[in-house]
């Protein structure tokens, strides 16, 4: 017999319709997604302690080396929401082990490479495993029960945080001694790859939801140039000069481009990104949520990092530790009660709401960069305020992908997921940018000859107290501008917005 429309559609959108029952809860299956989404955060942070070493390696300025990490962070730009789209139109998992072969091939073409301009190449194939994190929560979404939704969205986005705290440590490691070989970092980082792919391929279902249909290339392409040149202004800024012509361009052609875009996504058939769910109020809050949470989260990396290695006998502060020091005894501790706190947030999306979550990690973030601002006298007590700064992201981390699944249907997760991925991005570039540049524009004046220019004490307390305010503005978002009974936003197959329907597996909002 054949069923109504709307009963069909019901059936197609109930969570034991989409899932694979067999598969639901299970651990291995979450692991294999927390270690895949472990690759993604390894990947952006391996190169930062090694920069210097790899300048004089590869007889390359710093600006040259500047573009291994910058080439990263565009590809992932580029490639996070079209992939998200693609696993959501054809197949998860394929797409899935699909990226996480290119980071193989990456890993290993930086591994061997001698070439200044074959590693920025390999940086953006890594760059693309990005897509890894929005494919996972997808798969998530369809194969775990509700009980154990949240709780296994948080683990998975907790091991974002974790890997890198301990890409830090691993590269640090790998390149102490008297002649260190960045080659060995990008080994371990395709031995990890290749863990993760096999893991992928044998334990994850090739399950859910499939709609079909073909890709938007204009869209991708358009949404592509706009957020390549936003974050390219954004990551060059400080070597180019804010006021050059190549940054007032850059920031210009964002612009139109944004404009180009959403004309584009309003005048096709089947959009990569429908307008109305973009803006639809809890996506929307949750993007920029999202914004601040990466602001804050990559301000404590870098901002702690530079300061606990500023010599003390100097500059009067600081710890005159060394990368190794630096990333072992001050950043991973952070790291680890991230993936600790990370459960528990998850329990508390189902106890108190998504939103009151993301609002109380924010206020223990809050406290957390308000003491590193004006008490990090002691080793202890930016050990300890770096830890509050950890259970605030993973509080964070656990909320959005939770609010986003209350937000939007199944064959829309991989999409929202990329775009919310991509806003923590442009928030971690923003504190890049900023942080940079607030340590460069009062230095420490009669320092000896030959030592590097060192940052005046009040430029990290302002840094981190920026960082305390973005994580207040959360506050208000999760209070104020997230809603406590969301309407989840559909689309029809058709690309054209139809009337609210229940979503799968719902969060509690608040």
């Amino acid at each position: 017999m054949k069923l109504p429309k709307d009963a069909s559609r019901a059936m197609s959108l109930d969570p034991s319709r989409t899932a694979a029952p067999a598969r639901r809860g299970s651990t291995p299956l979450i692991l294999a997604l927390g270690l895949a989404a472990m690759v993604v955060s390894m990947a952006q942070t391996q190169v930062i302690p090694i920069l210097s070493l790899l300048g004089n390696d590869l007889h390359a300025g710093s600006a040259g080396v500047s573009w291994v990490t910058t080439a990263t962070l565009l590809s992932a730009a580029v490639f996070t929401p079209l992939l998200g789209r693609v696993g959501d139109l054809h197949g998860k998992k394929r797409t899935l082990v699909a990226v996480l072969v290119v980071m193989v091939i990456g890993s290993v073409l930086a591994a061997t490479t001698t070439s200044l301009t074959l590693l920025i190449v390999a940086r953006a194939l890594q760059g693309s495993a990005t897509a890894i994190f929005p494919l996972g929560l997808s798969i998530i979404r369809d194969e775990v029960k509700q009980d154990k939704l949240h709780g296994a969205m948080a683990l998975v986005s907790s091991t974002l945080a974790f890997g890198s705290g301990l890409s830090l440590v691993v590269t640090g490691l790998l390149t102490q001694g008297s002649h260190p070989n960045y080659h060995s970092v990008f080994w371990f980082s395709t031995a990890i790859s290749v863990l993760a792919l096999a893991a992928v391929a044998f334990i994850v279902p090739d399950g859910g939801k499939r709609v079909g249909g073909r890709i938007d290339f204009l869209g991708a392409t358009t949404l592509a140039a706009f957020l390549v040149l936003l974050l390219l202004g954004i990551s060059q800024g400080h070597t180019w000069g804010w006021g050059s012509g190549r940054i007032i361009g850059c920031f210009v052609g964002a612009v139109v481009m944004a404009a180009v875009w959403v004309l584009v996504e309003m005048k096709v058939t089947s959009p990569l990104v429908d307008m109305r769910m973009f803006v639809h109020r809890q996506v929307a809050f949750t993007n920029v949520a999202g914004l601040f949470v990466g602001f804050a989260s990559f301000t404590s990396f870098i901002g702690i990092s530079y300061l606990v290695q500023v010599p003390k006998e100097l500059a009067g502060y600081g710890f005159t530790s060394s990368v190794l020091r630096a990333s072992v005894e001050y950043l991973l501790p952070s790291s680890l009660i991230a993936l600790i706190a990370a459960p528990i947030g998850g329990i508390l999306v189902r106890r108190i709401g998504a939103r009151y979550t993301l609002a109380v990690g924010s206020l223990i973030g809050v406290a957390g960069f308000a003491w590193l601002a004006w008490g990090h006298g002691h080793p202890m007590d930016v050990i300890l305020a770096g830890m509050l700064a950890g259970i605030a992201i993973a509080f964070g981390y656990a909320s959005m992908p939770a609010l986003i699944a209350s937000s939007v249907p199944v064959e829309q997760t991989g999409i929202a997921n990329g775009i919310n991925s991509i806003s923590r991005s442009v928030g971690s570039s923003i504190a890049s940018a900023v942080v940079t540049s607030l340590l460069a524009s009062k230095i420490i004046p009669g320092l000896p000859a030959g030592i590097p220019p060192l940052p005046q004490e009040s430029q990290f307390n302002l840094s981190f107290a920026i960082a305390a305010g973005a994580l207040l503005l959360t506050v208000v978002v999760g209070v104020v501008g997230l809603t406590r009974n969301p309407q989840p936003h559909t689309v029809a197959a058709s690309g054209n917005t139809t009337a609210p329907e229940q979503a799968p597996a719902p969060a509690k909002a608040g």
